[in-house]
């Protein structure tokens, strides 16, 4: 399976540390990858200066994206690069996640790469606005990376939906190709977790003949098998299989911390608009609740409402 062969690497000019490029150089001398290093610049003052031409605003843009660029000669010749091949772009744009999704489309990328910041206080990832963005409307894997080495032998989780129709099981599978191609690279232990929802309250309630604990052993058995069934399609050990009890924001959270996972891997439905803004989806209350790298992939089919222009 080729698999992250050409890499889209997001640049965050706010820090000094490119965890983002970190993680990328580890992949592509892993996978002998390419990547192209991008970065995303807009000033309006430069727009609203009516003084000044059109030529003239032209000229004062193209300064500062010479000035860019050679910033990014720099920060890429202070990292060990030696056999990998790097191209790298500065695009003027006032909304960078539409810049880096028309490149990733324009350009046929593999993945988007791009660093998280950590709440100093608190020690949990922050996601911004542009990474919110992409995890929604970017048809490519989404990698959001913090700042924390990966090591041999480390644990990937896979957060796996066990409903049957295609799009749900096709988008599982490919959750589980991507562990099981990035376990390989770093010699890591893939895990699945599925998680089912308990008695419903009312039903206790209305019902107080009703056995709670057999409902409940029952959907877990149901669910277990079921997630054995994926786990056997691939080769991964039963021991490696978790099947919780409660909502995948509390239980894939929660079982990241326990097995110390340095990755787990989901699939968003990429919904957008009001529905987003005011429902959101069961995968964006577990992303903000993880504190590790991050894989959101899209499902079969998914197009992005951003296009290139």
């Amino acid at each position: 399976m080729q698999k992250f062969k050409n890499l889209l690497v997001v640049i965050d000019p706010t820090s000094e540390h490119q965890i983002a490029l970190e993680r990328a150089i580890e992949l592509s001398q892993k996978n002998n990858s390419k990547m192209t290093i991008f970065h995303s610049v807009f000033d309006l003052s430069y727009e609203m200066t009516s003084i000044l031409s059109i030529e003239e605003r032209d000229a004062m843009r193209n300064g500062v994206l010479d000035q860019r660029r050679a910033w990014l000669d720099d920060l890429v010749e202070s990292y060990s690069t030696d056999g990998i091949e790097i191209s790298k772009r500065v695009i003027w744009h006032n909304r960078p996640f539409e810049s880096i999704i028309e490149l990733a489309i324009e350009e046929d990328f593999d993945v988007i790469i791009k660093g998280t910041h950590e709440h100093d206080k608190l020690k949990s990832v922050i996601f911004t606005p542009t990474d919110w963005h992409l995890m929604r409307k970017a048809p490519e894997p989404v990698l959001l990376v913090k700042a924390k080495n990966w090591f041999s032998g480390g644990k990937i989780l896979c957060a796996i939906n066990l409903e049957e129709d295609d799009n749900h099981r096709h988008l599982s599978h490919s959750i589980i190709e991507h562990a099981q191609f990035i376990a390989k690279q770093f010699n890591g232990e893939v895990h699945l977790v599925n998680a089912y929802p308990g008695t419903p309250v009312n039903i206790a309630i209305e019902l107080p003949d009703f056995d709670m604990i057999n409902y409940n052993e029952s959907m877990r058995e149901q669910h277990h098998n079921e997630l054995i069934k994926v786990a056997e399609q691939f080769n991964i050990a039963k021991e490696h299989c978790h099947v919780l009890e409660g909502l995948p924001e509390d239980v894939i959270p929660e079982l990241t911390e326990e097995l110390s996972a340095e990755l787990v891997i989901l699939g968003t439905i990429g919904r957008t608009g009001i529905s987003a803004a005011l429902i959101g989806n069961t995968a964006e209350h577990v992303i903000d609740n993880i504190n590790c790298d991050l894989l959101t992939l899209k499902p079969d089919g998914f197009v992005s409402p951003i296009s290139p222009k």
